[in-house]
């Protein structure tokens, strides 16, 4: 039993370490005991490496390596420890093998093997990660493994990279301006094509002011995994001080509207909660560093997650600033406590019964309230024109606006099935409205608040216009001016009074001299009422005569109030309702005169109040349509904007039809003459055709903001068939391209859903793409080199096009109806193409109709006279790729007599699966779920589900602008299927366990060159991905 102990060999230990539950502190020890009491250092150094490369071969993340790989840091890392316990004499010899190891992995790092120089650089990680915090290292050392790892970041395999990342972490220095590490972290950010790679960065990353705009970037990640990361690192290690209140504010905004449910999660449950920490729990302190005032909308949401989180009691008996009349005293309002009031309150009215309970508690009944806001809005400060110039006035003005709208909103909270508190609210808001020192900018609001009220359209229309003409008309009171003649009258009559007072006093005295008492007593009331006259008339003579009447205001800011009360009640009418004659005294009185008022404000509302009018009225829109057509010309572009729209809507509402030329007696006068009949044709022809001039002409507008809401109305115009128009489909199709409308993100992501929903939705739309293909492409060619037409990608543009036209495509109603025919709208395109190859056979974009050819999907119906046209385009044309393409179609052609052969032939081409063939072809057909006015087939897509396909499609095409010059043109990728290289790439990132490959380069090989490549890629890479799917 007092025999020595064995020495644990290193065989022995290595072996140990790969179970699962060995005690590896325990081995450590016992390893380290053996190496004290060897006196060959270098032997056990070397047996010590031996062993270790048995582990460093294996590349999937298997436990036993796994084990053996932590096994190995720790013991490294033992001796450093020891060194700096013990002191140094014993260090230098304990330093070798760290350093011995260190050399061996420094050497290892170019190994030609993936999964060396992935453990080379996950070991040099793990020893480093378990130095003390403290630890130092030789600068030569330090040096060598910081220029290794370096190396390694730009490995092809991002596994090793994200190891790579690790190591480094620790030999950052964010204080230096120009550390190496820092730097290339954030290249690594912005640059590297895998998401694992970049999260391990924003894992690793120290927070500097170099590197939080990188950090706060990543929260626009593609990647879910990558923003949830940025958000944890932004909540753990970045103070809120640190971002400037519009970085709070937008990082609020995108996390909270994340289309991921788990970075929601990540922003409500710990950047959130982080935040509030920083404020001591105070919601009102974190509304404060957000600036409500200029962001309410962030603010909402802000606050809906805050309350989500903990019970609805808790909020309601926090709820401080309510005094006993549950209502916060009028000088303790502010921008944030009246904000969180009326959160507070539309969250609990969300939730049923039970926050209806709650909401008693902190809502008064409706006729306090009512008090309570007028009294607040009556001490409304109204700014004299100096006033406005001092930014300090005008901002505490715009704050009490602020919170007046607040306690406007509230209203909507409050239960008004009460009918006594419900008058009470009505007559009070019927007051405010009325009020001259009710700000212009709470008067939509009131007015909103009065109409929801009130639900009855008779009775809204009576109420606002008898508001409008209080408002338009006040009573005023006036001084009479004094009449002189009035004055001498009154004069003479007060004399005259005072003579007959005179006699009767005088007569009375007689009577009762005389003891004539029923004589006195009639004198004695004759002298009262003298007395009586005599009085008043001494008043009139001292008080002048005051008359009330109405004076009609026309100063810029009552007319505005008054629009707006029209506006609000127009949009809430029904438009079954018509126009009665009260709108129609308003019209004629407000409306009409605002459109020619010198204010553009007043102009605009008065716009959008005869845009409303219109929609109610066919025949009143017929009559002041072309008022509508001369402000587009003329006003400014905020009015402009309103009148476009106005056009639109009529146009979506009633058709072309009803603003023809002389539609009203053009029957009568020309019931039995022909030629006068087509006179009247051709005048509305060319009505039609300079109104759509005009309103095409702003497509190409300066203004971002006009040549949106064209394309808009354009496009909905199109798609509710109220519009069919080649030339003006081309024109969206290149506006969409054009790089000119890069910004304008509204614009591009309006066409992008608009194209596929309204190509797929039946054939006649695909014959209108159809139509409009060459003329497009040949507007591209045409294009100038200063044009920015001319850095579109033309076969990108051609791609589209094909791919909207394919009748795969189509709805399955379309393809059932009568329109679904033999000769599909690709036969028709093919055709079209090679005449347009035909009529110049050495024009260089025969190479993009060839290529477009191959594209299509033919019918047997067409391949006799399709082959005609090929044979005599191989004669005529020379160029070696073209003729290659044509003969390849040809080949098809003749080979498979039916579409869908063929069509899986060039699916094979491509490398496409026949299960990623049927998941686009459903996409395409799925789509478009939408209602076409003419078309009354029951749908079976949701509407939501539609949008998000669209989206998530149009999504795809910017993912591709950064490839090359053709930065616009490489959006359209979301509708075209033939898109292999991408699906491939993008399957491969989703599993973020398996390294991606390299890059691959944006210059487009050949079919043939990417077919044979992807085999060989399948036949390389297949056993290497099967590993790491199990990792």
């Amino acid at each position: 039993m007092g025999a020595k102990k064995k020495l644990l060999q290193i065989k022995e230990a290595f072996q140990l370490a790969q179970k699962p539950h060995q005690n590896q502190a325990k081995l450590v020890v016992a390893l380290k005991n053996t190496y004290n009491q060897l006196e060959d250092k270098e032997d056990f150094h070397e047996k010590f490496i031996h062993f270790l490369k048995y582990a460093m071969i294996v590349y999937r993340r298997e436990p036993a390596v796994e084990q053996v790989i932590n096994f190995v840091a720790k013991f490294v890392t033992s001796f450093y420890q020891m060194e700096k316990e013990d002191g140094c004499e014993e260090g230098e010899e304990d330093n070798l093998l760290l350093n011995y190891v260190f050399n061996f992995l420094l050497q290892s790092h170019t190994a030609n093997s993936h999964a060396v120089r992935f453990r080379t650089c996950q070991l040099v990680n793990k020893i480093l990660g378990n130095m003390p915090e403290n630890a130092q290292i030789d600068d030569d050392l330090f040096d060598k493994i910081n220029e290794a790892m370096l190396i390694r970041l730009q490995d092809k395999f991002s596994n090793v990279r994200i190891q790579a990342v690790l190591a480094l972490s620790r030999l950052q220095d964010p204080k230096d301006e120009n550390c190496p590490v820092v730097n290339i972290y954030n290249t690594l950010l912005e640059n590297d094509s895998n998401s694992e790679v970049r999260r391990a960065v924003l894992s690793c990353i120290a927070p500097s002011a170099r590197t939080l705009p990188k950090i706060v970037g990543r929260t626009m990640d593609v990647k879910e995994a990558v923003r949830k990361q940025a958000y944890e690192v932004l909540a753990e290690k970045i103070h809120m001080r640190a971002l400037s209140i519009a970085q709070r504010v937008k990082l609020l905004q995108q996390g909270l509207n994340d289309r991921s449910d788990a970075v929601k999660e990540v922003m409500k449950k710990k950047l959130l909660q982080a935040w509030l920490r920083l404020t001591e729990g105070d919601v009102l302190e974190l509304l404060h560093r957000l600036d409500v005032e200029n962001c309410p909308e962030v603010a909402i949401p802000v606050l809906n997650a805050i309350f989500s989180l903990s019970p609805l009691h808790d909020f309601v008996q926090n709820c401080k600033n309510l005094d006993n009349r549950k209502l916060i005293p009028l000088e303790d309002l502010t921008a944030e406590n009246v904000l969180y009031w009326r959160c507070l309150c539309e969250y609990l009215k969300s939730k049923g019964e039970e926050g209806e309970d709650l909401l008693e508690q902190v809502l008064p009944e409706p006729a306090i309230y009512a008090d309570y806001l007028l009294s607040y809005l009556q001490n409304m400060p109204v700014l004299s024109e100096e006033q406005k110039e001092d930014f300090t006035c005008f901002e505490n003005l715009m704050t009490k606006e602020f919170i007046g709208q607040q306690l406007v909103l509230i209203i909507g909270c409050m239960d008004t099935t009460e009918e006594g508190g419900r008058k009470h609210l009505l007559g009070t808001l019927q007051n405010i409205l009325i009020l001259p020192a009710t700000s212009a900018a709470l008067i939509s609001l009131l007015a909103e608040r009065l109409l929801s009220i009130v639900k009855d359209d008779d009775r809204r229309i009576q109420v606002i216009a008898e508001i409008i003409s209080e408002v338009r008309e006040p009573i005023v009171t006036v001084d009479q001016p004094v009449d002189v003649a009035e004055i001498r009258k009154r004069e003479l009559k007060l004399a005259e009074i005072k003579v007959k007072l005179f006699e009767a006093k005088e007569a009375l005295e007689e009577c009762i001299t005389l003891q004539d008492f029923n004589r006195a007593s009639v004198l004695k009331e004759e002298i009262t009422e003298l007395e009586h006259r005599k009085n008043e008339l001494i008043k009139e003579a001292e008080q002048p005569e005051i008359k009330e009447t109405r004076v009609e205001k026309n100063d810029p800011e009552t007319l505005l109030k008054c629009l707006m009360m029209c506006y609000e009640l127009l949009k809430i009418m029904s438009l079954s309702k018509g126009i009665g004659p009260t709108i129609s005294e308003i019209i004629e009185s407000l409306i009409l005169p605002g459109i020619t008022n010198v204010h553009p404000a007043v102009r605009n509302m008065a716009v959008l109040c005869l845009g409303c009018c219109a929609l109610h009225n066919k025949e009143f829109a017929r009559q002041h349509f072309a008022l509508l057509l001369q402000v587009l010309q003329i006003d400014n572009i905020k009015v402009k904007l309103s009148a476009l729209k106005a056009i639109f809507d009529q146009l979506m509402l009633f058709g072309i039809e009803p603003f023809k030329a002389r539609r009203g007696n053009a029957h009568s006068r020309t019931e039995n003459c022909e030629e006068q009949s087509e006179t009247i044709e051709k005048e509305d022809s060319a009505m039609i055709h300079s109104l759509l001039q005009l309103l095409s002409g702003f497509l190409d507008s300066e203004f971002s903001e006009l040549r949106t809401e064209a394309a808009e109305g354009i496009a909905k115009l199109m798609f509710s068939g109220r519009l069919l128009s080649a030339k003006l489909l081309s024109r969206l199709v290149l506006l969409w391209y054009n790089p000119v409308t890069e910004e304008d993100i509204r614009l591009r992501h309006c066409l992008g859903v608009f194209f596929p929903l309204f190509a797929y939705a039946n054939r006649s739309n695909q014959e209108c793409f159809e139509e409009a293909y060459l003329p497009t492409l040949q507007t591209l060619l045409n294009a100038p080199a200063t044009s920015p037409l001319a850095e579109i990608d033309i076969g990108n543009v051609s791609e589209l096009l094909v791919d909207l036209t394919r009748p795969s495509g189509l709805k399955p109603q379309s393809k059932k109806s009568q329109d679904y025919q033999d000769l599909t709208v690709h036969d028709s395109l093919a055709m079209k193409i090679c005449n347009g190859i035909l009529m110049d056979p050495t024009a260089p974009d025969v190479r993009v109709y060839a290529k477009a050819l191959n594209s299509l999907e033919l019918s047997s119906s067409s391949t006799e006279n399709l082959l005609v046209l090929l044979n005599e385009i191989l004669e005529k044309v020379k160029d070696k790729l073209c003729q290659k393409a044509i003969k390849k179609i040809k080949m098809n052609l003749t080979k498979g007599p039916n579409v869908d052969k063929d069509h899986s032939e060039r699916t094979e081409e491509t490398g496409l699966s026949e299960g990623t063939q049927e998941t686009d072809i459903t996409l395409s057909e799925n789509t478009i779920q939408n209602e076409e006015e003419n078309n009354k087939d029951a749908l079976h897509t949701p509407a939501n589900e539609v949008k998000s396909k669209a989206t998530a499609k149009l999504k795809s095409t910017r993912n591709k602008a950064g490839k090359g010059q053709w930065k616009a043109a490489a959006e359209v990728r979301s509708v075209s299927r033939r898109k292999t290289g991408t699906t491939v790439k993008c399957g491969s990132e989703s599993g973020d366990e398996i390294p991606e490959s390299v890059p691959m380069s944006s210059s487009r090989p050949s079919r043939r060159a990417k077919t044979v490549a992807l085999e060989k890629t399948r036949m390389n890479l297949s056993r290497l991905l099967n590993r790491e799917a199990d990792q």
